[in-house]
């Protein structure tokens, strides 16, 4: 950490430029004595992904930025925010500090915070960045979270868990125990110092998998952030052997679309197949991670069209987790069939359908955008069918 960046004149400069092309700063002779232009640069790119991911950090004056690789790997504001509301008590720890984001938001539900970073560099920048935050009950170590934990003789409320999911021998990787720390050989000693775990994964993750990897899981979350599925939290209670909670949770402009079933339930449930009616429903991203067909149908008292196309109808209308359409049309799928609708540009969908929506606009010669849509999908009895559809705004019925 280079202390000379937090210089008045410095801090003007990046308050001023941070949307100026790179480039150009690292071409540039050097302008700060103490300063290579790298490290201008980094400062500059780093506050620039900060705008709407973390605004907080983006407008405070004298905030420290790392390197930018550290600004893409937090958690947004939102998500952070999200998971502050899943935790209680007075004490938690976190393992896998980094940035410092998620350690932020749960101090303001937690009486004591425990941010522990392996990286040192990273960790002074979090810990000068809390204090410039004005967050005074944030205490930093610079070291292994997991040998900090096992060393230590207090208890916690909660741990909280973010494994790298970069392995030095494999790349990228997804399962639980090939991530940095291996946390399912880790849980029982975690577990010796708390009752509550909450665990962050990649949204790649295959739920039944991290179920199958943890234990005691009573809670997953699907969090989506404006539609794109941004991270899985399993919240593990030491003992817990009952139904698994699925939450989901779409957070968009001014309001969250959330939905909730059991894991049992939906294992052990059925849906009622049928043809299309008046209205179309499409699940949102967290709820098609999520795995809760049958149940979204059951709740919404809704029909499936298929056992394997996740699209849904029904007669009255619904306000719905997910997009919504007025069916204007239901066709058997052929090119004649396609050709005498007369459109040449719909917004095309394909659910359970053999062809690619790439190559149905080839071969249909259909131009993307406009007001129209069309869903190339599989019936009740397994022939072709096409949907043409108007889109209707979230909450409104005709």
């Amino acid at each position: 950490m280079n202390k000379l960046i937090l210089n008045t004149g410095v801090q003007d400069f990046i308050n001023n430029n941070w949307n100026a092309d790179i480039m150009s700063v690292l071409l540039k002779k050097q302008l700060f004595e103490g300063i290579s232009q790298k490290e201008l640069a980094e400062q500059l790119e780093a506050k620039k992904k900060c705008k709407d991911k973390l605004p907080t950090w983006f407008n405070t004056e004298g905030i420290y930025f790392p390197n930018k690789r550290n600004i893409e790997q937090t958690s947004s504001e939102r998500t952070a925010a999200y998971k502050a509301r899943l935790i209680g008590g007075k004490t938690l720890l976190d393992v896998t500090g980094g940035f410092g984001v998620d350690t932020y938001f749960f101090s303001k539900e937690i009486r004591n915070l425990f941010h522990c970073e392996i990286n040192p560099e990273l960790s002074e920048i979090a810990k000068y960045n809390f204090e410039v935050l004005g967050q005074k009950n944030i205490s930093c170590f610079s070291e292994d979270g997991i040998e900090l934990l096992k060393k230590s003789n207090q208890k916690f409320d909660w741990v909280y868990i973010d494994p790298s999911r970069r392995s030095g021998s494999k790349g990228k990787v997804f399962l639980l125990k090939d991530c940095i720390p291996n946390l399912p050989e880790y849980l029982p000693s975690i577990f010796e110092k708390t009752t509550n775990i909450l665990v962050k994964t990649s949204p790649l993750l295959d739920i039944s998998q991290g179920i199958k990897e943890l234990d005691f899981v009573k809670e997953v979350h699907v969090v989506a952030l404006h539609n794109d599925v941004k991270e899985l939290l399993f919240v593990l209670a030491y003992g817990f052997d009952g139904d698994i909670a699925i939450k989901t949770v779409n957070l968009v402009k001014g309001y969250e679309e959330v939905f909730d079933f059991k894991l049992q339930e939906e294992q052990e449930t059925t849906s009622t197949l049928g043809a299309p009616e008046t209205y179309l429903y499409e699940p949102n991203s967290p709820i098609l991670k999520s795995g809760g067909f049958k149940s979204v149908a059951n709740t919404f008292g809704l029909k499936k069209l298929h056992q394997h196309s996740h699209l849904y109808t029904s007669t009255d209308w619904v306000d719905f987790p997910g997009r919504r359409f007025e069916i204007i049309k239901t066709i058997p799928y052929s090119k004649r069939n396609i050709k005498d609708l007369g459109i040449t540009k719909a917004n095309v969908t394909s659910r359970n359908f053999p062809i690619p929506v790439a190559e149905l606009r080839k071969k249909h010669k259909i131009k993307d955008g406009g007001e129209s849509y069309l869903f190339f999908t599989t019936d009740v009895n397994d022939k072709l069918m096409v949907l043409l559809c108007k889109k209707l705004n979230p909450g409104t019925p005709i």
